[in-house]
């Protein structure tokens, strides 16, 4: 569904990603990992289109993704959650949801039913201002808007960082439902062992910007946590 292949990306004089492979294969959960700074975020930017690349190609459906616009990727179906949510703090809930509507290709106007079946707090919150929300509730509504747009992949970057457990359990058992159940792929940064052991088919260690291992999620061993993601 989704590869990359020889890409390089540069900051001013850095090289912060060197030929860098990755194939996302349909239906899977694949995790990419690495200690903090290696560029595991830097490529989805240049997944996305936030960040150019030097060279190198990213092909979406046999499509060259690394030459399009951002806003053409999100309306290719890619939903993406960043770093951080960025959702609205001063639009409701409703209102966030309804900002993943416009990359739709059915035009619709509404807010999918599913999308409050998945996250019932935030039918229960749709009026209220995104920034009166939990860390927990805003991960919730920026996975909500990404999957407003009906996206084939979700892409995900650290979508448990700073959460309390109860939600992080929850997203958990989100991303099983949708990859294993609906089909939908997902590539996710995340660096809660238990919690890539829980949902990754498959995972991707980048290590000062270059990928090191992949494999299986089973074949994810001590010696790789150890050398590559062990602070």
């Amino acid at each position: 569904m989704l590869n990359v292949s020889g890409l390089n990306q540069y900051y001013g004089q850095s090289h912060t990603l060197w030929d860098i492979d990755l194939e996302i294969t349909p239906g899977e959960c694949t995790c990419l990992m690495g200690r903090n700074g290696v560029g595991k975020t830097t490529l989805l930017n240049c997944i996305m289109g936030e960040l150019a690349i030097e060279s190198g190609e990213i092909i979406y459906q046999e499509n060259a993704l690394h030459k399009m616009r951002m806003e053409q990727r999100a309306r290719s179906g890619i939903g993406y959650v960043p770093q951080g949510r960025q959702i609205f703090p001063l639009l409701t809930v409703e209102e966030n949801l309804k900002i993943g509507l416009s990359a739709r290709a059915d035009k619709l106007r509404h807010v999918p039913d599913f999308i409050y079946e998945l996250f019932p707090v935030l039918k229960e919150m749709r009026q209220r201002r995104g920034g009166d929300l939990s860390g927990g509730q805003q991960q919730q509504l920026a996975i909500g808007r990404a999957l407003v747009l009906d996206p084939k992949m979700l892409i995900l970057d650290e979508p448990t960082e700073g959460i309390q457990p109860n939600i992080v359990a929850e997203i958990g058992d989100v991303i099983r439902k949708l990859n294993r159940e609906i089909g939908l792929t997902v590539l996710l940064v995340e660096q809660k062992l238990p919690f890539v052991r829980k949902v990754a088919d498959r995972f991707y260690i980048l290590d000062r910007g270059r990928r090191v291992a992949n494999g299986k999620i089973d074949e994810l061993n001590e010696e790789l946590v150890k050398e590559y993601l062990t602070v």
